[in-house]
């Protein structure tokens, strides 16, 4: 990578199923904002998952790992499926996505949720149910039951077997997930929904007290409001325009985020954003992604949404580039295709023609060619 300081250094990883697929889409959509709008950014690609298992040894390979320890941000494709029942358990554990998060310490994990006017006819939720949906779960990616110890599997003196996790959050962990949560607010309808399930769990009783009193010290000019994460369930099916910024634990955003991708029109139109800490320099470290998993059972067959992907670009723009005039560029465009009725399978409405993973990237690439002719006419 340019050692050049203004330049912003992006790793650029496929991983698996169809992580590559989509991520070839994204690296196009880089290459046109770098050659047509000047953005300052250098990118390496590097391999993960079976592949390189199979050559090194590692999912993780030590020129994956270096590129993504230089990079300020990463774009990452996807990773697991039953491909990788071909690597033994403990080298997928040595370079597991959630291994990741914890070294770079990504601990506020954006994903935005609207609600394309394009995309209503196929959207599982009625369309005056998606209408003006634009809201953002923000989950706490590094602490509570996925990391929490002790963990296991075990056997009892009865001869039975009991798998236990443990569920637990600090002070610190809450409040700045939570501090994110209304500072993003602060930049949007000033509106934030805290998530627990503190009628039941003592973890969530400590959550629901640490984001109260964070409020109460530095943020009482944000509306805050509190659901038990059932609730919130239900609400973000009946009624999800209702939410603004909605900030939660590991496992319920984890579950939510899935089930808010149905006022999205599809799991492969949702993209995110995993931050770290903010550095002395200003900086801090970003993985973006879209939600959707390997999806094995299409990968290689080129039919794949890359737009979970490209939006995550949007992100990248945004967040790491500090350059909200291009992300507002690309998610145009995004929109401009959708509206000219491009579809991928995913969200095809009935008898409409589905374009391959390229024909949908060469669908947003044309239009972003469009917008900015008409601008610079």
């Amino acid at each position: 990578m340019s050692t050049q300081s203004n330049m912003v250094k992006v790793a650029v990883v496929g991983g698996e199923g169809i992580g590559p697929e989509v991520t070839a889409q994204s690296r196009r959509v880089l290459d046109w904002f770098a050659a047509k709008r000047g953005v300052p950014m250098t990118l390496r690609e590097a391999q993960y998952g079976l592949i390189p298992y199979l050559a090194t040894g590692k999912v993780l390979p030590e020129d994956t790992a270096e590129a993504m320890d230089e990079a300020d941000a990463i774009l990452w494709g996807a990773t697991g499926g039953p491909e990788t029942t071909e690597v033994p358990a403990a080298a997928r554990k040595a370079g597991s996505l959630l291994g990741l998060r914890s070294k770079y310490d990504l601990y506020a994990n954006l994903r935005p949720i609207v609600a394309s006017p394009a995309l209503s006819a196929s959207a599982p939720l009625k369309a005056e149910v998606l209408d003006g949906v634009d809201f953002v779960i923000i989950r706490e990616l590094t602490s509570g039951i996925y990391f929490g110890e002790p963990r296991g599997i075990e056997t009892l003196p009865d001869g039975q077997r009991r798998g236990f996790n443990t569920e637990q959050y600090t002070t610190n962990q809450i409040r700045r997930v939570a501090r994110s949560a209304f500072e993003l607010a602060r930049t949007r309808r000033n509106k934030v929904c805290s998530v627990d399930k503190a009628n039941v769990l003592e973890t969530s009783v400590v959550w629901r007290e640490e984001v109260i009193k964070l409020h109460k010290g530095e943020f009482s000019d944000v509306e805050l409001t509190h659901l038990y994460v059932d609730n919130a369930a239900m609400q973000i099916v009946r009624e999800p325009r209702q939410f603004d910024v909605m900030v939660t634990g590991n496992i319920f955003g984890d579950i939510l985020s899935d089930c808010a991708a149905m006022a999205s029109g599809s799991l492969g139109m949702l993209p995110s954003a995993s931050l770290g800490p903010v550095d002395r320099f200003g900086r801090r470290k970003a993985l973006y992604e879209p939600v959707h998993g390997s999806a094995p059972d299409i990968a290689g067959k080129g039919i794949a949404n890359p737009l979970g992907s490209i939006l995550s670009v949007a992100m990248l723009l945004r967040l790491t580039l500090n350059r909200p005039e291009d992300a507002d560029l690309l998610e145009k465009a995004v929109q401009t295709a959708l509206a000219s009725g491009a579809r991928t399978a995913d969200i095809a409405e009935a008898g409409a023609k589905k374009l391959s993973t390229v024909q949908m990237g060469d669908a947003v690439l044309g239009a972003l060619d469009k917008i900015f002719a008409k601008e610079h006419a």
